[in-house]
């Protein structure tokens, strides 16, 4: 008896609040709020007609106020500060550039060790006539040779359409009685002993190649003459090779 008189208690609030919430509710308009019964204010976006434009002429040059002139005709005073600010910042940023560049070439470069062999200052008084010197260069022998007169006849007669590499002795010094080459065989990188070979020059003792006393092959495996370096005479007496 207790459980359907509670049952019927349930069903009968549950009615009334199911009406309750679909019965429709007035609708009042109170200033710029929608009131809808006893739900949440609504609130109403107005349309403005009255919005003031941004005034900046607080912020802009003199020169500058009047909208009827041009950039060119306002005749700012402050205009060449507008072209000497990025010319200044270019200046500098060109300055910069510079030193940081030639701290990249300077890290990324050889060592200053290396930079001494670059060039190889020789005295030419310690090479007596017809004998035959050899000094280092870049890890590399260079033979300085002093020719005698007779030696200097005899490679300038060479016939060198019968050269293998055929270059001219004038081609090949800049001083007559000075013969400056790179001590490497142009064959497989041997070093050629001096004055000996069929031709009074220098002979490879590993393929037997001959080159006469201006450097250049005569006989043998070696394709090429021997490499002449790039030098200048310092004076009559010094040379400088690199």
């Amino acid at each position: 008896m207790a459980m359907q008189l509670c049952n019927r208690r349930v069903t009968q609030v549950t009615t009334n609040l199911v009406r309750q919430i679909a019965k429709p509710k007035s609708i009042k308009v109170e200033g710029d709020h929608l009131l809808r019964g006893n739900a949440a204010t609504l609130s109403i976006r107005h349309a403005h007609t009255d919005v003031q434009v941004p005034n900046f002429d607080y912020y802009r040059r003199k020169a500058r106020l009047d909208p009827s002139k041009s950039y060119r005709d306002a005749g700012d005073a402050t205009s060449p500060y507008s072209y000497l600010t990025p010319i200044g910042m270019a200046i500098t940023s060109a300055y910069m550039t510079k030193y940081i560049i030639r701290d990249i070439v300077a890290y990324v470069g050889p060592a200053r060790d290396v930079m001494s062999l670059a060039k190889v200052e020789i005295s030419l008084d310690a090479v007596p006539e017809g004998k035959n010197a050899v000094f280092e260069w870049r890890n590399k022998p260079i033979f300085v040779r002093h020719r005698t007169p007779e030696e200097i006849a005899r490679e300038e007669g060479v016939n060198v359409s019968q050269l293998r590499d055929p270059q001219n002795d004038a081609d090949r010094v800049k001083k007559s009685e000075w013969l400056i080459v790179i001590g490497i065989c142009t064959h497989l990188g041997c070093i050629p002993i001096a004055n000996a070979g069929d031709f009074g020059g220098y002979y490879c003792p590993c393929h037997g190649s001959h080159y006469d006393a201006s450097g250049r092959v005569r006989k043998g495996p070696a394709p090429l003459n021997l490499e002449v370096p790039q030098y200048v005479f310092k004076d009559d007496s010094t040379v400088v090779i690199g």
